[in-house]
């Protein structure tokens, strides 16, 4: 008996993972559902960025005539502490690629903001970024979407937003 819990004991503390996480930086993301789950996540330049909170602003609201959506979710990876997706003046368009551009009316955007900076940086017409909206509920306030961007910092830096998604409630 003390043969067999030694060497079930000394399997466990030289093969066993210690490390609960996975090691794969997709598998930390989310899973994509459309049940409102109220998480957030993406790899930015390959790291996990993940706002599992469910206490993330999330809105489409129609205002003048005129929706904006916007959804934010916080985080603390790199340098950064935020990720926003949202829109001016624009409705939301269901299964189709949703390009992000600048922050004007009429268009989708994408913008990061920095740790103990006042300022951020937006997605332009000349980056790539696309949002995909796969459920949109107006009875229920769930949208779920798929997300990816690229954004340049003042300083020229690079940023690769990929494998993105979240599914969340919204307010109207």
């Amino acid at each position: 008996m003390k043969k067999t819990f030694l060497l079930l004991f000394l399997i466990c503390i030289f093969g066993c993972d210690k490390d609960d996480k996975p090691s794969n930086p997709i598998d930390q993301l989310p899973p994509a559902t459309q049940t409102g789950a109220g998480t957030f996540g993406c790899l930015v330049n390959g790291v996990p960025f993940v706002d599992n909170s469910g206490f993330f602003n999330c809105f489409y609201q129609l205002v003048d005539g005129e929706y904006y959506f916007g959804i934010t979710a916080k985080s603390k990876i790199l340098n950064l502490r935020q990720i926003n997706i949202g829109s001016l003046k624009k409705t939301l368009i269901i299964n189709e690629d949703i390009s992000l551009n600048n922050y004007v009316d009429n268009e989708f955007y994408a913008e990061i903001s920095y740790e103990n900076q006042s300022i951020g940086a937006w997605t332009t017409s000349t980056a790539d970024g696309i949002l995909r909206v796969q459920k949109f509920d107006f009875e229920e306030n769930i949208i779920s979407a798929t997300f990816n961007f690229t954004i340049f910092d003042e300083f020229g830096y690079k940023y690769e937003i990929t494998q993105g998604r979240f599914d969340s409630h919204f307010t109207q």
